[in-house]
């Protein structure tokens, strides 16, 4: 039987009342599983399709662009859509180079002409060549961000679920957040790291700083070795080789890091003095093994490997599941939902403690 499974999406910070997911049947119609229910969609295979948090853009079988949200599919437009990218809330398509965004149901022309443009979870950031400008989208506002040099462009731009940050035409550092535009630094910072709600950087006078739900805090007097950011968390490693984490807008220090750390969503996974491999999320620390993995996959609440005893394991919003240690074609985590294949036709998918 053919059976092409797109992943379930779902996002840490929105309930999980909107959760979708799409598969081909063995009569080669469009279904789609939203919250539950299971409805057809289409009688023949799309060319391509990608799931987001609350809806579903494909092209069909004849490429028109169609999406498929709250029970319904909408048909946008035959032919015309030659790019488009799902995010949590967000459905953003190019016809050409006219750039246009899809939510609530609601499609919203952003410009006629379009050269560069960055796409996250609830905002857009897009260059309007027509009238020379970049602006951003944010929850069905279009805000005007930097009039457009046509001998220069931002620089460092970037982009992640709420949050711009960029240096300007006029080496200024600014953050986009909820709508407004902030004069964060009047001069250039030379790197930053962004996620949700929170903006990590070394300002000019070399100290770490730390933007974070609108608020600024100096973290440290001195550049870390490194650091990442990610929704409202900073894991960075000290000028004297200590592993901090940046959570609910204090500090704490985990230790001294002498090895690997990765922070992706909520999610901070690393390496202990002793090799074990540790998460912190929000506020806690698991150990979750005795070894560092190498092929961890991690999104949203949760982080999901292959151990050495061939068992599929499953960190996920502060709880550890041993999903399976059955022989895996392939398995995948997308958000918080874990999908697994054991031979040629058998699909399985572990969300919050329970196998479907």
């Amino acid at each position: 039987m053919r059976f092409l499974l797109y992943i379930l999406l779902l996002t840490c910070t929105i309930p999980a009342t909107a959760q979708l997911a799409s598969y081909v049947d063995n009569q080669n119609q469009v279904m789609v599983w939203d919250r539950g229910m299971i409805r057809k969609i289409d009688f023949l295979p799309p060319t391509d399709m990608k799931i987001g948090r609350t809806a579903i853009p494909y092209l069909d079988n004849s490429r028109s662009f169609k999406i498929y949200h709250n029970s319904r599919v909408t048909p946008v437009n035959i032919g015309f859509t030659n790019a488009y990218f799902a995010t949590d809330n967000l459905v953003a398509f190019l016809n050409q180079k006219s750039l246009n965004v899809f939510e609530n149901g609601v499609i919203k022309n952003l410009t006629g002409v379009c050269d560069q443009y960055f796409v996250a979870d609830s905002v857009i950031l897009f260059l309007d060549s027509y009238k020379g400008a970049y602006k951003a989208y944010y929850k069905g506002q279009v805000y005007d961000i930097e009039n457009y040099f046509a001998d220069s462009t931002l620089s460092a731009i970037k982009v992640t679920d709420n949050i711009i940050a960029y240096n300007n035409f006029a080496s200024q550092f600014r953050i986009f957040y909820r709508g407004q535009l902030l004069a964060q630094e009047d001069y250039p910072v030379s790197g930053f790291e962004v996620g949700r709600n929170t903006v990590a950087y070394v300002d000019i006078d070399r100290k770490f700083k730390v933007f974070h739900n609108g608020k600024t805090f100096i973290i440290d007097d001195f550049p870390p070795k490194s650091y990442k950011a990610g929704d409202n968390v900073v894991a960075y490693v000290t000028a004297d080789g200590y592993f901090k984490i940046f959570y609910g807008d204090s500090t704490r220090s985990v230790g001294f890091m002498s090895g690997n750390y990765q922070v992706v969503d909520n999610i901070v996974a690393f390496k202990d003095q002793s090799n074990m491999l540790k998460v912190f999320y929000k506020g806690d620390v698991s150990t979750l093994d005795n070894y560092y993995p190498t092929n961890m996959v991690i999104q949203y609440n949760s982080l999901a490997y292959v151990n050495f005893g061939n068992t599929l394991r499953l960190f996920s919003e502060g709880e550890v599941y041993d999903v399976t240690n059955a022989d895996l074609t392939n398995w995948q985590l997308n958000y918080d939902v874990l999908q697994y294949q054991m031979g040629q036709n058998m699909f399985k998918v572990f969300y919050k403690g329970t196998e479907y």
